[in-house]
């Protein structure tokens, strides 16, 4: 079945919401607590979490709207897109003071945005490469065309993620994304998303991870088994890899794959929300549960922002 690019937008916001609102409750616990809680299969819907109702997500989306906003801001006025983005990340971060917006943010993310600067590829203001900076630059594969999207991306991360692997592996997922807009399957964007990370420097563990989720992918491990090889997800290139191991297992399913890519004892609203960013791409915004976005906290706005990035690419690309 064909699947048009705006639901490619929006199926990749609306995703990565999604997974991230489902990773939220379990986010920290042990696949044995998460198991007591659930049942043996684990969380498999949309639950309340700290004082928020089902469907609510975390700061990585927060972070990820915030991107989209910056991109959407750079295609429709032009201007310096890493300028834009970092505006709205300091926008983002002045929301940390109301408890209705505290959603439990990261800390090298609070550190960053509120020293007062930022850091570049070649400049880093520290050393992290925590799962902060990749998950939030999935919208940068949809502000710019495969084969462009890599290093904006990487320099969104870098903003606050100084170590190589928390950059490349947001340029990563970024170019990954961008190629499937354009309708490739996963493993043909995977192999364009590899090209622009093999040669950068500091680009070889980001490398390793996603062959070695690649491998066990293609293997018959358990999704647990798989997940527990490839880490907890709290850094860049552990997060990258059990969303690729996940959306390959699960590469036409949604349901299946953001479920699979929570259910463990690490990161689960990273880890989901990744994944749900390349499914939703994948699949188109159609192959979301349609329960689960009725109750997706911003909807209409997620989708809003979604529809605009489309148009201000659609007429980009055709020179209009």
């Amino acid at each position: 079945m064909r699947i048009d690019r705006r639901s490619r937008y929006r199926g990749c916001l609306a995703g990565l919401a999604l997974g991230d609102a489902l990773g939220a409750p379990v986010e920290f616990e042990s696949l044995s607590t998460i198991r007591g809680k659930y049942g043996v299969r684990g969380i498999t819907e949309l639950q309340p979490w700290d004082r928020f109702p089902a469907g609510s997500f975390t700061d990585d989306t927060q972070m990820s709207l915030a991107t989209a906003r910056g991109c959407l801001r750079f295609l429709r006025d032009g201007g310096n897109p890493y300028r834009l983005v970092l505006e709205e990340y300091r926008t983002w971060r002045r929301t940390q003071t109301n408890p209705a917006e505290i959603r439990s943010p990261g800390g090298t993310c609070l550190d960053a945005l509120g020293s007062g600067g930022f850091g570049t590829m070649d400049a880093p203001i520290n050393d992290s490469k925590g799962c902060g900076g990749v998950m939030r630059v999935a919208p940068a594969g949809l502000a710019w065309p495969s084969g462009s999207a890599f290093d904006p991306a990487s320099r969104f991360a870098a903003l606050t993620h100084g170590h190589p692997t928390g950059h490349l592996a947001g340029g990563f997922l970024a170019e990954l994304i961008a190629a499937l807009v354009e309708g490739r399957t996963l493993s043909e964007a995977l192999r364009k998303a590899r090209k622009p990370l093999v040669g950068r420097r500091g680009h070889e563990e980001t490398l390793n991870a996603v062959q070695r989720a690649e491998e066990l992918a293609g293997s018959t491990v358990t999704a647990p088994e798989g997940i527990q090889k490839l880490g907890e997800g709290w850094v860049a290139d552990e997060a990258l890899a059990i969303a690729v191991f996940c959306s390959l297992r699960n590469e036409d399913d949604f349901r299946k794959g953001v479920t699979a890519a929570v259910n463990h004892s690490g990161d689960s609203d990273s880890t989901g929300c990744l994944t749900g960013a390349i499914l939703g791409t994948r699949l188109g915004f159609g192959a979301l549960p349609e329960k689960w976005v009725a109750v997706l906290e911003k909807r209409e706005e997620i989708l809003s922002l979604a529809d605009e990035l489309f148009e201000l690419r659609r007429r980009q690309s055709s020179g209009s």
